[in-house]
């Protein structure tokens, strides 16, 4: 089986830094794209950031020239550095992976469980 663990989420001021980490285990053969999303209360999970295999990254408009993502494919590992944040990047954020487990396997979604993260003085 395959798990997602994301971790450091937590409580920020208006401005402050933050930066998600996620790793990948269990039955991997490759990865393909990594992603960051993130769901606020009352509203639809949303894309922050994908980065490819080959470590191309893309951003949506909302966290540009703020956010960054980069992964470790050695460690299957995704990253998300998130600067001068604000209130309306409070959100529950979770960690995605398209990858296959064997060679003969078709690509699949695999989600973390989430780490919240709160802007807010």
């Amino acid at each position: 089986q395959v798990q997602l663990v994301e971790s450091g989420g937590g409580l920020v001021q208006p401005g402050g830094s933050l930066r998600l980490s996620c790793a990948a285990s269990g039955s991997i053969f490759s990865i393909n794209a990594m992603a960051w999303y993130r769901q606020a209360p009352g509203k639809q999970r949303e894309l922050v950031a994908t980065i490819t295999s080959g470590r191309t990254p893309n951003y949506a408009d909302s966290v540009k020239g703020r956010f960054t993502i980069s992964r470790d494919n050695a460690k299957n590992a995704v990253y998300l550095q998130m600067n001068s944040l604000k209130p309306e990047d409070t959100a529950n954020y979770y960690c995605n992976a398209q990858l296959m487990t064997s060679w003969h396997a078709p690509p699949n979604d695999y989600w973390g469980q989430g780490t919240q993260v709160t802007v807010s003085s």
